[in-house]
Order: C-alpha cells, then structure tokens, then sequence
C-alpha cells in the first residue's frame, strides 16, 4: 500500500530569545536557530508574541515585523532569504520610528 503524505501544518508557534519551534498537526516539533530570521532575532518580545497561522496553517505571518515563514521552508531548511540591503532598510526604518 503506497504512503500518503500530508501536507505539512503548523499549529502551536513558539518563539524564544535563541529559538523558533513549531508543533505539527502530526505531531511533530520543529526548532531552528532564531538568527535564521533577522526579524523576528531584532523584533521585540510583543511582536513575536504576535503571530497568526495563515491558510490552514501552511505559514506563519508576523504582521508587525512583516515576517512570513513557510512551514515546508521550515522543513526544508531555509534560512530568510531576505538580502543584506532589505534587511537594513527595515532595521533603519525601526530606529527612525522609534525616535
């Protein structure tokens, strides 16, 4: 009898200092270094609090950072594909909002 395989999907989002972890609808849990996403390592504790599953939780989104992240990305081993000058862009812009 052949394997059927379900898409993966994220239920439960857990965000650390260090660590981003994501349980599955399977049942498994998944962690990755939080400097794999320079975002949400320079977002504030509230705003990785602040996530929602989008779909039926095929990703998850941070609004306030406008951080997404597939959750087969995560399986596959993505870092943020964001590059340097995005990045510090967005990093700037937060220090001028915050003067």
């Amino acid at each position: 009898m052949p394997t059927v395989f379900a898409e993966p999907i994220a239920v439960e989002v857990a965000v650390t200092e260090d660590d981003l972890t994501v349980r599955l609808s399977d049942g498994r849990r998944l962690s990755v270094p939080l400097a794999w996403y320079p975002r949400l390592l320079h977002a504030t504790e509230e705003e990785r609090r602040n996530w929602r599953l989008l779909g039926d939780g095929y990703a998850i989104e941070w609004p306030d950072i406008d951080e997404h992240i597939g959750v087969e990305g995560l399986l596959a081993g993505r870092q943020s594909g964001e590059s340097p000058q995005s990045f510090g862009r967005w990093l700037a812009s937060r220090r001028v909002a915050r003067s």
